[in-house]
């Protein structure tokens, strides 16, 4: 072979590579309604995995509805919106999650500012597995007992979706200023920070906040390799780190805020090497990022309040989350369950009573 046609050959491949990848992606179809789609839009749109969000109408009895007639409360359509996603890089349980955390589902007259039926929460099943997953999820949402209420979210069969007119689609960044106001004063944010906000609260009743130190403390505190995970994005090698093995009851929070992350209720053996986890202990205190490689796209775990790389979250996990957050070691603290009085973690001791 000649190194011209070599070059030809290889450069083809690269070529050729992302249409092969492509072509072997399977996507799927999510539908979500929760008032407003111009507010639904954006949280799953940052999610990676997430191919396509789209507003649009749904489960109505009139064919190619206008706004004005849904809006209006004449075709039996709700305001919706249909997620394209590759559940390779993102699971349905996983856009539920999401999905419950953008509504109030005890309101059954619709939601926040825009009342009727037009704006009222649904669930619009695909499938009998998406079925049985919003079912599941809308049972365990009701006994957590973070709302008071009943919640009344419908889980439908999915109809014919119809795609809203062009100006709705990604209106929050085509009208960022109409759509701030609008959604600030919908009252939307103040219900769901009031919430959510709870579960951020639940560490500790003291007020206790969750900092990142400076750099120079930083310095002081943390070893070589805990800021080189930390504060550099690296990774520690598998198998020879310090929890990978950790059998022991407690939790464990950020090595460098404190903030809490994971419990070992929630750990398994991977195989890989790390500290896995099916979920968060507090998803409050997670950001998820899109992070890009040179051949691979993954979804990067820091930790909310420091900052800190804590790892990488994927779909390959157990149910019943299908994840697996897949942690260094060096980016977390563990805290035995008999210290998480003394050290400041004391509502956590009710997850280990028997």
């Amino acid at each position: 072979m000649s190194e011209k046609f070599f070059i030809v050959f290889i450069m083809s491949a690269f070529i050729l590579l992302p249409l092969t990848m492509q072509a072997e992606q399977k996507l799927e179809k999510a539908t979500f309604a929760g008032g407003c789609f111009w507010c639904m839009e954006p949280p799953f749109e940052k999610l990676a995995g997430v191919v396509e969000v789209i507003s649009g109408y749904t489960g109505g009895h009139k064919a190619n509805p206008t706004y004005e007639e849904v809006s209006a409360g004449k075709t039996g359509h709700v305001e919706a919106i249909q997620i394209t996603y590759d559940p390779s890089k993102v699971s349905y349980s996983r856009l539920l999650d999401v999905f419950w955390r953008q509504i109030d589902p005890t309101d059954g007259g619709g939601q926040f500012v825009d009342r009727g039926q037009q704006y009222r929460s649904a669930i619009f099943y695909h499938n009998e597995e998406q079925k049985r997953l919003s079912e599941k999820s809308k049972v365990e949402m009701q006994k957590s007992g973070r709302f008071s209420k009943t919640i009344v979210t419908e889980i439908i069969r999915a109809s014919v979706f119809y795609k809203a007119e062009e100006y709705h689609q990604d209106y929050y960044k085509k009208n960022p200023i109409r759509y701030k106001f609008y959604r600030f004063n919908s009252g939307r944010d103040q219900f769901l920070n009031k919430v959510w906000t709870k579960e951020i609260e639940k560490p500790d009743s003291g007020g206790k906040k969750y900092m990142k130190p400076s750099k120079e403390e930083l310095k002081k505190k943390l070893t070589p390799l805990q800021y080189k995970v930390t504060q550099e994005n690296g990774t520690e090698k598998p198998f020879k780190n310090e929890y990978n093995d950790n059998k022991k009851e407690g939790i464990y929070v950020d090595i460098v805020s404190g903030e809490p992350l994971f419990s070992s209720i929630d750990k398994y053996d991977s195989g890989t090497g790390w500290p896995s986890f099916t979920k968060p202990l507090v998803p409050e205190n997670i950001v998820e990022r899109e992070d890009r490689g040179f051949f691979t796209k993954r979804t990067e775990v820091r930790s909310k309040h420091a900052d800190s790389h804590l790892g990488h979250v994927f779909n390959d996990g157990p149910k019943p989350t299908g994840l697996r957050y897949c942690m260094n070691s060096a980016a977390l603290r563990f805290i035995p369950k008999e210290d998480l009085e003394k050290e400041g973690y004391g509502a956590f001791k009710k997850l280990f009573r028997k």
